[in-house]
């Protein structure tokens, strides 16, 4: 028999009756009724109920060991009584009647409990993550995230996709976020950079004459931690094809994702391929931002005209501003009581809006303050342009157009959270697509690249000489899933002579863009196939797929929201040694000094 177990803790059956075994695992719990003591022991595959009576020898030893320890137990495989039998086990219709028992790791007492249900804090948790990571649920989030990616690879082979690696220590660029930066030992005053993404080595592997590339790579930002997205590392399924158009990127990514959701979809149904486009333009308008979650039926329209020249002052002076009108339907909510819409217009107040006006369609006449001060032909084209019958109620948000759009697009997430009208059960993918090329910063006023610079423009050198560049469009494309933003990718710039252009719209002179981008813009002056790509995100797709609300609950280590690592103490000092090797001085922030007028302690 093995040193250690015969079989795991997952693998026993009524089949194995009378047979000697040994399995080893974690104590997950015990129970004690006397003469009896049961032992439930855990390993990753699964639980295995143990049982020892007050007569055996290794009772005492099995009833001093904590809770945690690591044991290996040796004894025969008995069936459980029809009483006695645990559906919800998989090992539920047998036990193991223990006869020897090996005590290989005492544990100490716990800082938190394995078993259970009990809630911790999230420092409690990273701190002692091992531990956290032996609870059911971490374990089957981790798995899952296994599984993810072996599917995810198998999927892209078949697809005849083929695997590199790109280097982790590269050259600073402006990828959007702040680098991390690596000082050169042996180049004083010069750095590294962590990749924010493959972006340029995956591009010059077109270059290099491969049809089709992938990888599960790290990328590295320093940006704040949210919800959906990790501080400092994240992973994502880097891709790129060779000699596409972006009808080919979406045909050769819809089917992986697809399958991969249907394959880990527990009863939840999937968006099947082809799956909707949504222009930016229009998902601004009817959703309110540019991933929206089509599980959320409410639509946003315009309803600026409706307003425009009308007795309802504040918006009519508004729209004279340069101002629009977003309406936003709430199904079925006219007759709820006032303060309903209180509780709205106050929340309105909260997220920086004025307030929250609003029409209610009842009993055949509109009400409400908005509609006293409106015409009955405004009314009625609101009721038109909206889509809502007697019985509905209409809310408002005017703004500058961005302003007006984001605001209406959190209306419409509240409004649909508090009619209970989300869709369950769903996995509703879209592309969001035709995103602008550049936009106008509006503190210096300068033209500058709204998504990725890389980005074919719409049009290409003709548009770039003869468009408005607020009006030219890219090659550039978001896949979004239930309001979470997936990946963003492009068809790439391959022409030295448009990237050129492009940069120089943007405020880089040719010297800055060879200085930022010589390698790769020196590659692509010796032949260079059109291509394209994109990098659905690794955390983001096992976080839905694990219907987990922070990304965290899905990542092995991670950071907390301070970017920190409780577990391995990182970031954290170094030696003086280490820095002089680096060539680096420290110049730290000297720490803040109190008001003078700050009160002593004890006051």
């Amino acid at each position: 028999m093995h040193r250690y177990r015969s079989h795991t803790c997952a693998a026993l059956r009524p089949e194995h009756a009378g047979q000697e075994v040994r399995i080893a695992g974690w104590v997950h719990r015990k129970r004690d009724h006397g003469n009896l003591l049961f032992v439930d022991l855990r390993d990753m595959y699964g639980l295995t109920q143990c049982v020892c009576d007050i007569s055996s020898a290794v009772f005492k030893t099995l009833e001093a060991v904590r809770p945690e320890s690591v044991i290996s137990v040796t004894g025969k495989v008995v069936p459980r009584s029809a009483e006695t039998i645990n559906d919800k086990l998989a090992t539920g219709h047998i036990e193991l009647v223990v006869a020897s028992v090996e005590i290989l790791s005492e544990a100490a007492v716990l800082p938190i409990q394995v078993a259970g249900e009990q809630e911790y804090s999230e420092d409690q948790r990273l701190s002692y993550r091992f531990l956290d990571l032996r609870r059911e649920k971490m374990r089957d989030n981790i798995l899952l995230r296994s599984k993810v990616i072996a599917s995810i690879r198998r999927r892209m082979w078949d697809q005849g996709f083929v695997e590199f690696q790109t280097p982790i220590l590269t050259a600073s660029s402006p990828e959007g976020a702040r680098d991390f930066l690596v000082p050169s030992r042996i180049h004083p005053g010069k750095f590294y950079a962590l990749p924010q993404a493959p972006q340029q080595f995956k591009q010059l592997i077109m270059t290099s004459g491969f049809d089709r590339y992938f990888q599960i790579a790290p990328c590295f930002r320093d940006e704040d931690s949210r919800a959906d997205r990790s501080p400092g590392e994240f992973y994502q399924l880097d891709f790129e094809m060779a000699f596409v158009t972006q009808d080919d990127v979406f045909n050769a990514i819809e089917p992986v994702l697809a399958g991969l959701f249907e394959e880990f979809n527990r009863g939840r149904t999937v968006t099947k391929p082809p799956f909707i486009r949504i222009p930016y333009l229009e998902s601004m308008l009817k959703y309110g931002n540019d991933k929206p979650d089509l599980r959320n039926p409410l639509i946003i329209s315009d309803v600026t005209e409706a307003f425009r020249g009308s007795s309802f002052g504040l918006f009519a002076k508004n729209i004279e501003k340069g101002s629009v009108v977003r309406a936003i339907p709430a199904p079925g909510s006219a007759d709820r009581p006032r303060s309903f819409f209180d509780k709205l217009n106050e929340w309105a107040r909260e997220n920086g809006a004025g307030g929250l006006g609003y029409i209610q369609y009842k009993d055949g006449q509109a009400q409400g303050p908005i509609a006293k001060n409106l015409d009955a032909d405004r009314v009625a084209a609101i009721k038109a342009a909206t889509g809502v019958k007697d019985g509905d109620s209409v809310f408002f948000a005017c703004d500058k157009e961005l302003s007006a759009s984001k605001f209406a697009g959190l209306v419409r997430t509240r409004l649909c959270d508090e009619l209970g009208l989300l869709e369950k059960d769903q996995f509703k993918f879209c592309w969001i697509v035709d995103f602008p090329m550049f936009e106008r910063n509006d503190d210096t006023g300068q033209i500058e690249f709204s998504h990725n610079p890389f980005s074919m423009p719409q049009g290409g050198m003709e548009a770039l000489l003869n468009q408005d560049p607020l009006t030219i469009k890219a090659y550039q494309y978001d896949i979004v899933c239930n309001g979470v933003e997936l990946s963003s990718g492009a068809i790439r710039n391959h022409r030295p002579d448009i990237m050129y252009k492009a940069f120089e719209i943007a405020g880089y002179s040719n010297a800055d863009v060879e200085a930022r981008f010589g390698g790769m813009l020196n590659a692509f002056k010796y032949g260079a196939p059109p291509h394209g790509g994109s990098a659905p995100g690794i955390d983001r797709i096992v976080m839905l797929l694990a219907e987990e609300p922070n990304i965290r609950e899905v990542i092995i280590f991670p950071m907390n929201g301070k970017a920190e690592d409780l577990l391995m103490q990182a970031p954290n000092v170094v030696s003086q040694k280490q820095l002089r090797e680096l060539h680096i001085k420290l110049d730290l922030p000297k720490p803040k000094e109190p008001a003078k007028d700050a009160p002593k302690d004890g006051a």
